[in-house]
């Protein structure tokens, strides 16, 4: 297992010690070990938890679906609906660079939702309107 040394907040630290010694989590250690998991799985859902008892602290924690859904994003984590609006909002405003670049960002050009987006920024081009 590799170790890694990060520097968080004062604020952030004791906010955990809190939930250490409130007992929901055994150490601060299984608290950053769930956290990058969990923020893994918000990622990539194929992510493999690693973790030992992952699924048991998330159940512990309470998190609903609906908590889950929240944390990914308006459409689910996807990603797909936020892009829409913003290249629907760089469109409205007749900022195609902007569009272009945030498209090329995150998007490899041969995805169907590189396609898609694209295909909906050149509908803003055309409109003189």
């Amino acid at each position: 297992m590799a170790k890694d040394t990060v520097r968080y907040p004062d604020e952030v630290v004791e906010e955990i010690d809190a939930l250490v010694e409130d007992g929901m989590f055994e150490s601060k250690s299984e608290f950053y070990r769930f956290s990058a998991e969990y923020v893994l799985t918000l990622i990539n859902p194929e992510h493999d938890v690693k973790t030992f008892n992952f699924d048991e602290i998330k159940t512990e924690l309470d998190i609903s679906e609906e908590d889950h859904a929240k944390a990914l994003g308006t459409d689910g984590g996807t990603f797909f609906l936020d892009a829409v609006i913003t290249v629907r909002k760089h469109g409205l405003r007749g900022d195609y660079e902007a569009a272009e670049r945030f498209i090329d960002t995150h998007y490899d050009p041969t995805d169907q939702e590189c396609i898609i987006l694209e295909e909906l920024l050149g509908t803003y081009r055309a409109d003189p309107g």
